[in-house]
């Protein structure tokens, strides 16, 4: 059993009258990359707060490592790095001025691991340049480097790869996966961009209307919601609507059909039977952004 970073329990939270956020419970482990995920105003950024202490809790509880958020604060906090929104960076400051003057607000943090976490966001060739002179990309992974200087267990990061082209996402991913499996830290990744969710968490929270909708591994997500179709590939699928009138044929090669697992070889069959030729049978993979509108009812992500 993987040690137990964060733990939300029944959270609650309330301005005035207005009720924001309904019993919301979330756990992480060491090493998951769990995508919050949720329409806008659904309670991502609030329940974020609550974790990190930045506003009260009406009812419920958050531990971090073991520890209380409201009564054991500094103890919960002292192993989190997050980057809310934008990373603060001095622009007139070389990336590693910037570092150094992170690293004296934690004990035990030198030169040489400061020369670690460069190596790991990789930007070791530009680290004394001014940060003024980074792309987005850059000043994002000098970002991360920063909130991990003190090697924390759980990270907590908002829209990390917001403006970012092709290849910054990338390399953003790579680095968020490195970390959980190298570090053993627990991301915590708000987002808006599911397709990139769907290839970097292995766990997904849904929040809606400040309610927890699911919350389970990527693939148990994807698995759950709507048909579950299975996917033939064949010589010619032309052929096949004769023979298989419930087909949908999706391609040259290829037809997709709604049926119980049982009842493909009956299918196999029949196709074979009718000189149809089958090179593959798979269930089809569906998206987390299906699995998310399915699970939502349509709601739009933005």
């Amino acid at each position: 059993m993987e040690n137990i970073v964060l733990k939300c329990e029944n959270l609650n939270k309330k301005f005035g009258k207005k009720q924001i956020l309904k019993n919301v419970s979330f756990e992480m482990q060491e090493g998951d990359i769990l995508g919050f995920i949720g329409p806008n105003g659904a309670g991502k950024t609030t329940t974020i707060k609550l974790i990190l202490g930045l506003q009260s809790i009406t009812e419920g509880n958050v531990s971090i490592n073991g520890y209380d958020v409201e009564k054991q604060f500094t103890k919960a906090i002292e192993k989190v790095g997050a980057i809310v929104e934008n990373p603060d960076l001095y622009m007139y400051l070389s990336g590693n001025e910037n570092l150094k003057l992170i690293a004296n607000l934690y004990k035990g943090v030198n030169q040489s691991r400061i020369d670690e976490v460069v190596k790991l966001v990789k930007l070791e060739n530009r680290i004394n340049d001014k940060v003024s002179k980074y792309s987005l990309g850059m000043r994002q992974r000098l970002g991360i480097a920063q909130a991990i200087l003190h090697k924390p267990k759980l990270l907590i990061l908002d829209e990390p790869t917001n403006g970012l082209d092709p290849e910054g996402i990338k390399e953003m991913r790579e680095l968020l996966l490195e970390l959980a499996k190298k570090e053993k830290m627990a991301i915590l990744i708000s987002s808006h961009n599911l397709a990139e969710l769907d290839t970097l968490c292995n766990k997904v929270c849904i929040i809606k209307s400040g309610t927890i909708l699911e919350t389970s591994d990527i693939s148990g997500i994807k698995k759950q919601q709507g048909k579950q179709f299975k996917i033939f590939e064949v010589d010619d699928s032309k052929k096949v609507k004769d023979i298989v009138p419930q087909a949908i044929i999706i391609g040259e090669k290829q037809f997709k059909i709604d049926v119980l697992k049982e009842k493909i070889p009956e299918i196999i069959v029949k196709l074979v039977e009718n000189e149809v030729k089958i090179y593959q049978v798979k269930e089809e993979e569906k998206s987390l952004e299906q699995a998310f509108f399915e699970k939502t009812g349509g709601n739009s992500i933005e």
